[in-house]
């Protein structure tokens, strides 16, 4: 079956809401990583059909073959002593094919492993990913403090350059996989794997923890969107600013909220007092597309239910609820929506 085919099959059976969502997709590969594994895919797919397809028509002549009887047909017991040469010859046959078959599935894995190992890494961006309970931290640039800043739950890479992505975990085991782009790789909690991966075309890929992490396990989404090169470099320059000042009284007492509110007590935006890291860094907040890790739009009333109810959202979450008054929850809003 051709990749067009894979193509048609895949748009058609995708309900027809999820066309205008991020692709979330291993069949359409975007990227040379997710080409590899898709082909690997494609080998196993028709060698296990193959086999299928025998195995089903080895029963069929069997059933067809087989000898007919009636409650009164005497049993034959001669098969019992008489050597079935043709039935050994098809049993070894079987063997020694299905021996060939395994022996190609594995060298076809090695071959993929090997390939995806092998990605020129050159002039690559590097991206320190954290899998926390229940949400994805990113740190660009980790070894040049120059460049550095955060993100959350939101990876911007540029189309066509190498990406390298060092995985860690503080609390349990996670697992990272956006398959558009790469596999999956597991972040092992006091160790820093790494995966590489490449996007050849502009998009929007949804990726997401692909080992259960516990209660929001499945509310542990997250975007890469590959952008081109020059796009790029303009977002990663707008999330090295700081935070934008309040523009007006409004944003002002929205900015006093925040900083007299619990929610210093773990976020950060940058150009204010607030500097926690135990949850996403706030700085550029009305940037990105998601709230609590792709579960709802960035839009204001989906933030106003987060803040004052985030456990009915999505129960287990670290975050409590803030209760505010009504006037002052508003201008927290506007204020938030500011920081771009």
């Amino acid at each position: 079956m051709t990749r067009a085919c894979f193509f048609f099959a895949a748009i058609v059976l995708l309900p027809r809401h999820a066309l205008a969502a991020p692709f979330q997709n291993a069949l359409l590969p975007t990227g040379v990583q997710a080409d590899h594994v898709y082909s690997l895919w494609l080998v196993m797919l028709i060698t296990c059909t193959v086999v299928f397809i025998a195995i089903v028509v080895a029963f069929g002549l069997a059933l067809w073959r087989a000898p007919r009887a009636t409650e009164s047909t005497p049993p034959d017991t001669a098969v019992i002593r008489t050597p079935e040469r043709r039935l050994t010859r098809a049993v070894i046959i079987g063997t020694v094919l299905s021996i060939i078959g395994l022996l190609g599935l594995l060298i076809a894995s090695v071959v993929t492993d090997r390939a995806l190992a092998s990605l020129p890494l050159k002039d690559g961006l590097v991206i320190q990913v954290s899998g926390q309970q229940w949400w994805w931290q990113a740190t660009y640039y980790p070894e040049d403090p120059t460049r550095a800043f955060d993100t959350a739950n939101e990876l911007h890479i540029p189309v066509g350059r190498p990406v390298l992505l060092r995985l860690a975990s503080p609390d349990v085991i996670h697992s990272f996989w956006v398959p558009n782009l790469s596999g999956k790789k597991d972040l092992i909690p006091g160790h820093t794997l790494t995966l590489q991966l490449r996007a050849d075309k502009p998009g929007v890929f949804r990726g997401q923890c692909a080992e259960f992490c516990g209660y929001q396990h499945a509310k542990m989404g997250f975007l890469v969107i590959a952008d081109d090169p020059q796009q790029y470099e303009q977002w990663a320059q707008a999330q090295r600013a700081p935070s934008k000042q309040p523009a007006d009284d409004v944003q002002k007492r929205g900015q006093q909220v925040f900083l007299n509110s619990p929610c210093v007590m773990c976020h950060a935006i940058q150009g204010t007092s607030a500097n926690a890291k135990m949850a996403p860094d706030l700085t550029h907040l009305a940037s990105r597309q998601t709230l609590a890790a792709g579960v709802l739009p960035n839009t204001r009333g989906h933030l106003a239910g987060w803040i004052v109810d985030p456990q009915h959202i999505k129960p287990g979450t670290n975050m409590p609820a803030i209760t505010l008054p009504p006037a002052d929850l508003q201008a927290l809003l506007v204020y938030l929506e500011s920081l771009e």
